[in-house]
């Protein structure tokens, strides 16, 4: 039997919305409107990165699930960068921002590899440090990934994400 590709955690600013995205091309920019707050958020990416991020989630390498306080509104993300729709790890509502909402991410992640899955983390503030971060990596079953805030994932990033996903 062949084992589930693993679960890739994404978070979105600081991780795909990001200032400076770099990509060798310009970025894209657009105003996305949350429901759950009734306010409108300038994000901004590198198409490059979500079409790789699509590819490699259509292509069952990796199990793409959203972790970030937009997780109320990834659709709107979704439609904007033409993903497919995609699980949310996080539900509360109202949503916490900020380090309040790292338990939350934390616990997603400790959720995955309860379950037996390999485990893909991106995020750029959430990710543990000491036991908790040693916790999540013995063995080898997690590969955490935290980008430059202004710039984001960038190309060797991903193809980090592909050879850990390769095994």
């Amino acid at each position: 039997m062949t084992e589930p590709p693993p679960v890739w955690l994404l978070d979105v600013d600081g991780v795909v919305n990001v200032a400076r995205p770099g990509w060798g091309g310009p970025p894209r920019r657009s105003l996305v409107w949350a429901d759950s707050e009734a306010v409108g958020y300038h994000v901004r990416w590198a198409p490059p990165l979500t079409d790789r991020i699509r590819a490699l989630h259509d292509a069952g390498v990796v199990e793409v699930r959203w972790c970030t306080t937009w997780c109320p509104d990834a659709g709107q993300l979704e439609r904007l960068w033409r993903l497919p729709p995609l699980a949310r790890s996080l539900d509360a509502d109202p949503m916490p921002r900020g380090s309040a909402c790292w338990p939350l991410k934390l616990a997603a992640a400790r959720a995955v590899l309860a379950v037996g899955r390999r485990l893909v983390w991106t995020d750029d503030e959430a990710l543990p440090a000491g036991p908790d971060r040693e916790a999540l990596t013995a063995g080898g079953r997690a590969l955490l990934i935290a980008p430059r805030p202004s710039r984001g994932l960038q190309p060797a990033d991903l193809d980090r994400i592909a050879a850990f996903a390769a095994g």
